[in-house]
């Protein structure tokens, strides 16, 4: 009967000990996730957070690609172009929303240039200056 006592109460407090562990990744997710929509310019909100996880977890390899999705928006701003989440499909998107043909034109070289080097395959929408970036190509 000790060893049983003993032993439930080492799982309880494992058990106790691991749940503390789960909060505090929760909260430093969704803390990544409040960054992640600022930067993306976006004030965090509930249904903001659940789309980006949908997203999160609708993207191919998500892990892999997600500085390099940050640092392409960063990237794009000076062609009036921007990574965004779409309210049609669980993805980001990239939207060109550039004054000249000429700034589309380097926006559309620098969102190519970001597929072949990190490897990410887009989708281009049809008669839009719009992509969706659906993963991480192996």
């Amino acid at each position: 009967d000790t060893i049983i006592v003993l032993r439930s109460k080492y799982i309880l407090k494992y058990l106790q000990k691991t749940f503390i562990i789960f909060k505090i990744l929760k909260k430093g997710l969704k803390m990544y996730r409040d960054a992640m929509l600022t930067q993306l310019g976006y004030k965090p909100n509930e249904a903001l957070l659940t789309q980006l996880k949908k997203i999160e977890e609708n993207t191919t390899g998500y892990e892999k690609i997600q500085k390099h999705i940050m640092d392409l928006h960063d990237h794009l701003k000076v062609d009036n172009a921007y990574v965004a989440l779409s309210n049609t499909n669980d993805y980001f998107k990239i939207k060109i929303d550039s004054k000249t043909p000429e700034i589309a034109q380097e926006a559309h070289e620098k969102v190519s240039r970001f597929s072949d080097k990190f490897k990410v395959k887009i989708q281009k929408v049809e008669k839009k200056e719009t992509y969706y970036i659906i993963g991480f190509e192996h």
